[in-house]
């Protein structure tokens, strides 16, 4: 089954606790803090795999956890890493956070690997704590919840050489012939449902891949038969073959569907419209079709196209399109070997620091800011030391203060995260 599209969760793993813990040594009367910090929660990484042609295993599961840092362990033992989660996805995936239509990562380098969603760091045990004048610490970190994002993916084929076209004008039959691809073949009504990939093969040294793009019809742009979901396939080839039926049998202008067809390429993007075209002219073996092929290729070679004559199906005038079509990809060049400037291979994730307070229509004061909403889920609210610590951090970031002059009060109530806690005034 080919699937183009899937959204998935992915959820790093959170970090594993730090701990309180003293040497209990039998000839060290005053052993000091020894507790170790928590693990690393495992990283969700995507890995492009030349292997998979298809998103369709994303299908039947959709939600992904990596798994939690181990806790650390007195003796100064720190918690295990937790194991990254890697997730394979085929060459040539775009990789968006849900409602966004920036891409994060563009997979389209084998092998190349992304961080879909990090882990959380591990909490520090109370060793870390330990300072000249607060020789016995008992205070200990929680493990950093992991990143959670909802993701939607999009395949897009890594072809050189793209057939457009109106539907049953013969690109599955062109592409069964040329490469070891084996579509399903009919006169549909309407369209093949997905687009087919195949190597051609011209000599020992030579070779191109090649795929047929379906559901172009007028408004395949804006949605009419599915062109939206194939028109994306093009966007990564490096020429085209404009293949039109000249049988006479669909009763339709092959000059006209060549107007159509363009006028849709440069309706998705620009850059469609700018891809260099060759133009097949096929099923000229049905009789008749030469009569109307004749004044096609000459209407065409006034514009400066290049023309060829087939039939996909007896194979006449196939070797010259594909020797052609090779030359041609000679002529322009290998592609790129480079990731979109859009996505660029490295991601680099920065800790924002900024912070708000407002006050609800309940009453209650709200601390938004990961900075913050972190540094709390990472407290030990259990632990009275470790309380009386978050509370001077408030202080000392200011928090506290914004608080007041937003008009808390002692008593009222404050949530920061899902911790809710009363604002409460030092004498």
């Amino acid at each position: 089954m080919f699937v183009d599209e899937a959204r998935i969760e992915v959820h790093g793993g959170r970090g594993g606790n730090g701990v309180v813990s003293f040497r209990r040594e039998k000839h060290v009367p005053r052993g000091g803090p020894d507790g170790g910090d928590g693990g690393r929660g495992g990283h969700v990484i995507l890995v492009a795999d030349p292997s998979l042609t298809t998103l369709v295993d994303f299908r039947y599961k959709s939600v992904y956890r990596a798994p939690s840092g181990g806790h650390g362990q007195g003796n100064n033992k720190h918690g295990k890493d937790g194991e990254d989660l890697v997730l394979r996805v085929p060459v040539g995936t775009v990789v968006y956070e849900e409602g966004s239509d920036v891409p994060l990562a563009d997979m389209s380098v084998p092998g190349y690997r992304f961080i879909a969603a990090r882990g959380g760091r591990g909490g520090f045990g109370n060793a870390h704590f330990a300072t000249s004048t607060r020789q016995t610490p008992r205070i200990a970190e929680k493990g950093e919840p992991g990143e959670s994002k909802i993701l939607r993916l999009e395949l897009k084929l890594l072809a050189d050489v793209g057939i457009v076209g109106f539907p049953n004008v013969g690109k599955s039959t062109l592409i069964s012939r040329v490469s070891a691809a084996k579509p399903k073949i009919a006169d549909y009504p309407f369209t093949t449902l997905v687009p087919n990939l195949g190597v051609v093969r011209v000599s020992e040294e030579r070779s191109f891949v090649m795929a047929d793009i379906p559901g172009l019809i007028e408004g395949a742009h804006e949605g009419a038969g599915l062109g939206h979901r194939f028109l994306r396939h093009i966007e990564r080839t490096r020429m085209l073959v404009h293949m039109l039926d000249v049988s006479g049998t669909t009763g339709r202008d092959p000059l006209h569907d060549f107007e159509v067809v363009n006028a849709e390429l440069k309706a998705y993007g620009q850059h469609l419209a700018l891809l260099p075209q060759i133009v097949a002219l096929n099923k000229i073996d049905v009789p008749g079709a030469r009569d109307i092929a004749g004044p096609v290729k000459l209407a065409l070679e006034e514009r400066g196209l290049e023309v060829f004559p087939i039939s996909a199906v007896t194979g006449e005038g196939v070797d010259a399109l594909i020797y052609r079509v090779a030359d041609m990809l000679e002529e322009l060049g290998p592609p790129p070997i480079q990731i979109s400037s859009e996505a660029p291979t490295v991601i680099k994730v920065e800790r924002e620091l900024g912070w708000n307070v407002e006050r609800e229509e309940d009453g209650v004061f709200v601390v938004r800011g990961p900075s913050v909403e972190r540094m709390v889920s990472m407290t030990d609210l259990e632990s009275d030391d470790a309380v009386r610590w978050l509370h001077r951090r408030l202080e000392r970031m200011g928090v506290l203060k914004a608080l007041r002059d937003a008009g808390a009060q002692h008593g009222d109530t404050v949530r920061i995260g899902d911790v809710e806690f009363n604002f409460v005034e030092e004498p």
